[in-house]
C-alpha cells in the first residue's frame, strides 16, 4: 500500500481527482480523521472534511504510483 497527502479546495478539484482515480486499475481510498472512502466515488468524497489534508492510499506498484502522483500533482501536499 502506498500513501500520500492531498488537498482538494473546490468542487472542481474533487471532480478532477475522482476522474483521475476512476481511470486507475488499482484500488484507491481517501481518508480524513474520521472516514475512509473509495477514491473513485464522487458522492462519498463529500463525506470527508475537505478543509484539511486528505490521505490517499493506493494499492499499486511504485511505477503506477509515480504516474498517478504525476497526474494529481496539483493536489499534492509537499
Amino acid at each position: 500500500m502506498r500513501e500520500f497527502w492531498i488537498r482538494l479546495g473546490s468542487m472542481e478539484d474533487v471532480e478532477a481527482f475522482v476522474s483521475i482515480a476512476t481511470s486507475r486499475a488499482f484500488p484507491i481510498s481517501v481518508r480524513d480523521d474520521q472516514h475512509k472512502i473509495r477514491g473513485g466515488s464522487f458522492m462519498e468524497m463529500f463525506c470527508l472534511n475537505l478543509c484539511g489534508p486528505l490521505r490517499v492510499d493506493a494499492d499499486c506498484s511504485e511505477e503506477e504510483l509515480a504516474v498517478f502522483c504525476g497526474d494529481v500533482e496539483k493536489f499534492l501536499i509537499k
